[in-house]
């Protein structure tokens, strides 16, 4: 008879004040047989604070690969294992993914123990709209791979919500500034449920100006929200993206004409080339 597999279970942990653990949390960290942690010291003055002395195993990206293969032989052993990062909830900016997805192909169970979040956090205490956000995790350090990335979601409409260091802070809020300009209304979320949490408000112009003349808010982790791109700034966006598609639509094939579209505007071209069909658009139509 096969054995049975244990459970793999995906425990948030605080992202700041060790109160946030919860019961369920610390109860499971304290029955399984091994956790998985991204920065063992952190996790150890966790288990320390909640007196549990399980079995800690460093995982992290550079051993991620090398150690996923042991996890798993031990979750199909019958031994239940916990992941956690070192704040938070697991796989948001932060390894696990490779575990989880290769637990997932083997049809064994992953359960996930919810908790803190430093995007959430914010997002539900920044005032900016939460209806529809946009996370995107840590930008790209160089300034001309950042700028990209920025322009590529400067369209979108739900709040944006990115992860920061505090060393890096200023080079990317001047990077959204040169990108989406300055009236959108930004807000710095920093040291979330910590002693000195602090939310800063105001323009990309106005938050630079915070951080050069007070250096004590260029410490710690950051997590910025910008609001997302004005309804006026869409819909033009798409008036525009569609005048250019009936012009090329007149000399050219839909499907072309939707591509050639999509390169000039920035649109998607899937969506260009349906509402061409619709419209009857393309020289191919007849």
């Amino acid at each position: 008879m096969r054995q049975q597999a244990g459970v793999l279970y995906v425990v948030a942990t605080p992202i700041g004040n060790l109160g946030d653990l919860s019961e369920r949390a610390r109860r499971v960290l304290a029955e399984v047989d091994a956790i998985a942690a991204e920065d063992t010291r952190e996790t150890r003055r966790l288990l320390a604070h909640c007196g549990i002395s399980s079995e800690l195993i460093a995982y992290h990206d550079h051993n991620e690969s090398e150690l996923t293969p042991r996890l798993l032989e031990r979750l199909e052993s019958g031994q239940c294992l916990a992941l956690v990062s070192d704040a938070g909830t697991p796989l948001i900016s932060d390894p696990g993914y490779t575990l989880v997805s290769a637990a997932r192909e083997r049809g064994l169970d992953v359960v996930p123990i919810p908790g803190a979040s430093a995007a959430i956090c914010a997002l539900s205490a920044s005032g900016l709209p939460s209806d529809r956000f946009l996370f995107l995790g840590f930008p790209p350090r160089t300034q001309s791979r950042r700028r990209a990335w920025i322009e590529a979601v400067a369209r979108e409409p739900g709040t944006l919500i990115l992860y920061e260091s505090a060393k890096r802070a200023l080079e990317t809020l001047r990077d959204l500034q040169t990108v989406l300009g300055d009236e959108r209304r930004l807000v710095i979320a920093r040291e979330l449920t910590k002693q000195f949490e602090t939310f800063l408000f105001g323009s990309a112009g106005t938050l630079i100006e915070r951080l050069e003349s007070d250096p004590e808010q260029r410490l710690g982790e950051m997590v910025i929200l910008v609001a997302g791109c004005p309804d006026s700034e869409t819909e033009a966006a798409h008036n525009e993206a569609m005048r250019v598609l009936r012009i090329l639509g007149e000399s050219m094939p839909l499907s072309q004409a939707a591509a050639l579209a999509a390169r000039l505007t920035g649109a998607k071209k899937n969506a260009l080339y349906r509402q061409g069909l619709e419209l009857g658009l393309g020289a191919e139509s007849g």
